[in-house]
């Protein structure tokens, strides 16, 4: 026969039980907040889609900032003249850049003896077609 269970056993028992099952509920809650939080960008170093940046700050200067559709269009227009002097900007370090890797071919290439030399061009070669089909990649996957 079962004999009831005193009082303080009962609601130590059930105190026990409340907080075992709170910790679960919290531990569900957390997993799941982590593997939204997580999964969301599967590559870190892919850029998010300009005109998904543009919808989502022009929505957070509407909702934080409050401003009107009349400010939303001078807002677009200045983030589009943003857009090409950054652009241009871009073009021109990326110009400056090529231009060091030149000269620093050319000084490497000062200081080579002449059986060296060719072994270095093969070198920035597969160097370069290297750079080439990573980038013809980052391409494909836009």
């Amino acid at each position: 026969m079962i004999r009831p269970m005193p009082k303080s056993r009962l609601s130590a028992f059930l105190s026990l039980l409340l907080v075992f099952l709170s910790g679960s509920l919290v531990g569900v809650f957390s997993y799941r907040l982590y593997s939204v939080n997580t999964v969301q960008s599967n590559d870190p170093r892919k850029r998010p889609d300009p005109e998904e940046m543009r919808k989502r700050q022009v929505a957070e200067m509407r909702d934080r900032v409050k401003i009107d559709d009349r400010q939303v269009i001078q807002y677009n227009k200045i983030m589009d003249e943003m857009r090409d002097q950054f652009d241009q900007l871009h073009k021109k370090a990326n110009a400056e850049t090529q231009a060091l890797r030149e000269r620093q071919a050319e000084k490497v290439n000062a200081m080579l003896r002449e059986d060296q030399r060719a072994l270095y061009a093969q070198v920035r070669a597969e160097h370069t077609e290297r750079e080439r089909k990573r980038r013809q990649q980052q391409a494909e996957k836009k």
